[in-house]
């Protein structure tokens, strides 16, 4: 949210594919991230072909570092009984 990104569009990244707050560029990235993050499942060459499209060289190495990171930081965390630091405390969802 530092980065600009509005409390409802962080509540909508789980459907960010359907979600009219996001671009294409960042579904793509979302995608991507998944793809590189959930057991079992892989960075395509159509997905590859798709992140190309939409980012540089450049940016794909720092996409990619940041997500491998944040898998890091995940597993990590997880080992280590690291539970949240409450930073990115989101409001009261509303019912």
């Amino acid at each position: 949210m530092q980065a600009g990104a509005s409390e409802d569009k962080v509540r909508q990244v789980e459907r960010a594919a359907e979600s009219p707050l996001f671009t294409d560029r960042e579904r793509v990235a979302l995608r991507y991230a998944e793809a590189m993050t959930i057991t079992g499942e892989k960075v395509t060459e159509g997905l590859f072909g798709r992140i190309r499209g939409h980012f540089s060289q450049t940016e794909i190495v720092e996409l990619t570092a940041a997500v491998a990171l944040e898998n890091f930081r995940s597993k990590f965390n997880v080992a280590l009984g690291i539970e949240a630091q409450g930073f990115c405390v989101l409001g009261k969802h509303p019912a």
